[in-house]
């Protein structure tokens, strides 16, 4: 038996599958689909409700607090996700996976039903802790149902699991939106969770429930955990207020949000981190400088687009349909057995693919480059990231014992979100001081009319483009020959 199949106490262990068993192998195939379904979910969720917020906004009289439709999310599913890694280290991912996906439909429901703007950012609140819950205990699951040689196929199904809703969602939301209203766009999701709550419960429960036994008794929640995790959280929310209200007075919350997140990450991140030793630290580091740089720059690609190339924000987001497809195409390259010994250089490479898309971005300012140029050049990026999510994901998941897998799979989820806050703050507050309008949080981006300056847009790519290439230095010290080169999280 592998190491890191699940040890549950009292329980027979079933035979080991046939080794040429795939993830949709008869051993494998309910449980595949029930949590491929969960992510197909959230992904349609994070593609669909984008397109209908700022109708919500507007008809709720709160376009003054858009962005926080979208910080409250991001800030709760913080903490959920620490919670998620503490909850499925100790009682497995079966109970914070259900009340993860019971939270995340309770939130879409609160944010339909809200007849005000604060009660709308409540749900979205709600549906963020549900979503940091579930996305943290689905990699438990991978830890301990999946042998190792396919947990590279999984993570590949599971970017794959995006390319439909990133087509498909804006344009069923919009439609929607426009003849049966905004509300339905948020009260239609949750009826979603009916399959991945009927397929995958059951499949978990026979292959990766309850605590990995250790020896030991039970182990108690690690409440310093508990409250680094409220204070990264309430430090990012600050940080982001900080960042969208750029007057003196913000310099206030946004030192008390710092003076907060500093010591949270320094405590739930592995040791070394930002130093980026060799090994589980460089990868979670890694995680973070992959996602922060890409997504930072990706935000600010259909405002571009639409302000400086007249361009409707139908068509600037389906530039970057092809990315999706791309992305898959990565991942799936990466799951592939035989590249599994070139794993650092594919990862190399990815950077350089991410640092070479982002900086040949804004060549679409110059009125003689096709605007096609950019949808090229965003799917080279795409390529480049999705051979590299994909493959800290399996890293992570390598490097980790068994009863360390949450811990070490909410840090490298808490390094991927807290990039996106840090850059998408620096690059916005370096946007709008060069006269780019105003910036909404997370993936959505807005500005005051179209005459934003072009040299607001390269200053966002270009140190962007630094950030990524700074991540094919870290890429060279994964070290991912090294069985459990570093220590847990925190």
């Amino acid at each position: 038996m592998s190491a890191l199949e699940p040890r549950v106490p009292q329980r027979t262990p079933q035979a080991p599958p046939p080794p040429e068993a795939g993830i949709l192998g008869a051993a494998y195939r309910t449980l595949s689909i029930g949590i491929i379904s969960v992510v197909f979910l959230i992904a349609f969720e994070a593609t669909a409700v984008g397109t209908a917020m700022p109708v919500a906004a507007r008809e709720l009289d709160g376009i003054g607090l858009y962005a926080f439709a979208f910080s409250a999310y991001f800030t709760t599913s913080l903490f959920g996700m620490v919670l998620s890694g503490q909850w499925a280290d100790r009682q497995g991912p079966l109970r914070p996976l259900t009340v993860g996906i019971a939270s995340f439909a309770a939130g879409l429901v609160l944010a339909g039903t809200a007849g005000a703007m604060w009660l709308f950012v409540l749900g979205r609140a709600v549906q963020g802790f549900g979503g940091g819950l579930v996305i943290v205990a689905l990699y438990v699951v991978v830890s301990r149902a999946y042998e190792e040689r396919l947990r590279p196929a999984i993570m590949a199904a599971f970017a794959a699991s995006w390319v439909v809703p990133s087509i498909v969602g804006p344009l069923a939301s919009g439609t929607v939106t426009e003849h049966l209203g905004w509300r339905w766009v948020f009260l239609g999701i949750p009826a979603l969770v009916v399959v991945p709550l009927v397929v995958a419960l059951p499949a978990i429960r026979r292959t990766a429930s309850g605590p990995v036994d250790t020896g030991g008794g039970p182990v108690a929640f690690d409440r310093r955990r508990i409250r680094l995790a409220f204070g990264i959280s309430v430090g990012a929310g600050l940080l982001q207020y900080a960042a969208q209200d750029l007057r003196w007075l913000s310099l206030l919350p946004g030192a008390v949000g710092a003076a907060l997140l500093v010591p949270a990450v320094l405590g739930l991140l592995p040791r070394g981190t930002y130093l980026a030793r060799r090994g589980l630290p460089s990868v979670v580091l890694l995680r973070g400088v992959a996602a922060g740089s890409f997504i930072a720059a990706e935000s600010f690609v259909p405002l571009m687009l639409v302000t400086q190339r007249g361009l409707s924000p139908t068509m600037a987001g389906f530039s970057l349909a092809l990315g999706g497809l791309t992305w898959a195409g990565g991942s799936w390259v990466q799951s592939k057995g035989r590249m599994a010994p070139y794993r650092e250089r594919l990862m190399v490479a990815g950077m350089v693919l991410v640092a070479v898309a982002i900086a040949a971005a804004p060549a679409v300012l110059i009125e003689s480059v096709p605007v096609w140029t950019l949808a090229l050049a965003w799917a080279v990026g795409c390529l480049g990231m999705g051979l590299v999510i994909g493959s800290t994901s399996v890293l992570l998941l390598k490097l980790s014992a068994p009863e360390e897998a949450g811990a070490n799979s909410a840090a490298l989820q808490i390094s991927d979100a807290l990039a996106n806050v840090v850059l998408l703050a620096v690059g916005g507050a370096a946007f709008a001081a060069l006269g780019g309008g105003a910036v909404g949080a997370a993936h959505t981006v807005s500005a005051d009319g179209g005459a934003s300056h072009p040299a607001a847009f390269v200053v966002v790519f270009l140190p962007m483009a630094c950030v990524a290439l700074v991540g094919a230095w870290v890429a060279t010290r994964l070290d991912v020959r090294a069985p459990e080169s570093a220590g847990k999280a925190g």
